[in-house]
């Protein structure tokens, strides 16, 4: 497994002398071209980054997971994944500190556990993926891939506790 990386590395370097590709030019080209899509990134990780901070210290986060842990109970999600829920599409380490805590306080076999982690696994940072891609897209009507994305999130998390409510 070492020697993957090594071995692609020296196959592209090959491929590029035999198809007489200036190897370095191309390569100072790609790094300027991804140095100038990272700076066009930094605005909206910035605004992503303060919207969880103020998500989490605002309060809503604890009144949402109030609001709506008897919604997600009926769906069959168990309520002490609610914050877990609402937290994974704004932040991955936030999500996982919920997860590990689930795990501490429930043990890790225990179908709340199973769920949170499948859950966990199933789902993505939405937030932070939207604002790296349409951003380098420069795509500005974010609402409907957005509400798409969470909405099959939460369909994932129905099913996933479905199955492992069965299994």
């Amino acid at each position: 497994m070492a020697l993957i990386i090594p071995v692609i590395f020296i196959a592209v370097f090959i491929f590029a002398v035999i198809k007489k590709v200036n190897v370095y030019a191309a390569f100072t080209d790609g790094i300027q071209g991804a140095l100038k899509f990272t700076v066009s990134l930094l605005p909206c990780l910035a605004a992503i980054f303060m919207m969880c901070a103020l998500f989490e210290t605002s309060g809503l986060s604890d009144g949402l997971t109030k609001l709506l842990s008897p919604v997600f109970g009926f769906l069959g999600i168990p309520p002490e994944l609610t914050k877990l829920v609402l937290i994974k599409p704004f932040s991955g380490s936030g999500s996982l500190a919920y997860l590990n805590d689930i795990i501490s306080k429930y043990g890790a076999d225990s179908y709340t556990a199973r769920c949170a982690c499948v859950c966990f696994g199933s789902s993505e940072t939405v937030f932070y993926i939207s604002a790296v891609y349409f951003a380098g897209m420069k795509v500005k009507k974010l609402a409907a891939p957005i509400a798409c994305v969470l909405i099959a999130t939460l369909l994932s998390t129905v099913i996933a506790c479905l199955v492992c409510r069965v299994m």
